[in-house]
């Protein structure tokens, strides 16, 4: 399986994580993808399979686990969006795209995600020329967005700030962070920034929230091979073990002694 990650340039390095690429090989087997409080678009290539030639999709802010199916020698590019990115270049309602996947021309129009898919794939080029191709129409959405009237750049920019704080004081401790608390700081009802999430990010703050932790669990996971249980648990953030039980098997599918064996 080839995957390589790139860094957006510097214009998008506040709302795109990274481009990347990916070609699994020919009768690749299905592989498990956990949720990770990122939405990426993809675009793939089904080269010779006789499928439809192209496709492109979002894959929302997933809340479990879902298999990858297996794959016929297809080539991938993609973006990662930021948590609290993408909803400025989609234009959608992230809460309504949770757990989907959502062919991009609904989104885009068929019009331009036609455009931008020929373009991709019309001839042969260096795989870095194709994502610049996608660089370039993500930074025409957003000069269009920043083009709106300036009582609603305004309005966006105020709202953009209390995601991104919220965002980075959840990230910064991994999850631990009471809601009511965070809520507190921003000076806002603790439904207010509810509602926010579910516009913005797409997941309510307390489940933006567990799979932080949960990302911190399997990280530490990956660097031990014989855990105590209970001390991860409360290393992690977990009221009890019980709780990181739930969590692992809600977000990957598996008990953390199956996790672990899989890793």
């Amino acid at each position: 399986m080839y995957y390589r990650e790139y860094p957006p340039q510097p214009a998008l390095a506040a709302y795109v994580d990274c481009l990347w690429a990916a070609q699994a090989p020919a009768h690749a087997s299905q592989h498990r993808v956990l949720p990770d409080n990122c939405v990426d678009i993809l675009w793939q290539d089904a080269g010779q399979s006789g499928r439809t030639p192209h496709s492109a999709f979002v894959v929302g802010m997933m809340s479990s686990p879902i298999l990858a199916a297996g794959s016929d020698a297809r080539r991938t590019l993609a973006v990662r969006f930021k948590a609290g990115a993408a909803g400025l270049f989609l234009r959608a309602p992230l809460q309504e795209l949770n757990d989907q996947r959502a062919e991009i021309d609904l989104l885009w129009g068929d019009s331009d995600a036609s455009r931008l898919a020929d373009a991709l794939w019309e001839r042969e080029r260096p795989e870095r020329q194709r994502l610049a191709l996608i660089e370039a129409y993500l930074l025409q959405r957003l000069c269009a967005a920043q083009a709106a009237p300036k009582a609603a750049v305004l309005a966006e920019q105020h709202a953009a700030g209390l995601i991104g704080y919220a965002l980075a004081a959840l990230e910064h401790s991994d999850g631990s962070l009471r809601i009511e608390d965070l809520a507190a700081r921003l000076g806002v009802s603790r439904q207010h920034l509810a509602t926010l999430f579910r516009q913005r990010v797409g997941l309510t703050p307390k489940l933006y929230a567990r799979i932080c932790r949960f990302r911190r669990a399997t990280a530490t996971l990956r660097q031990t091979s014989a855990p105590d249980w209970s001390e991860l648990a409360l290393v992690c953030g977990y009221f009890d073990q019980s709780h990181l039980i739930h969590d692992f098997q809600q977000f990957a599918g598996a008990a953390p002694q199956r996790f672990l064996l899989n890793a």
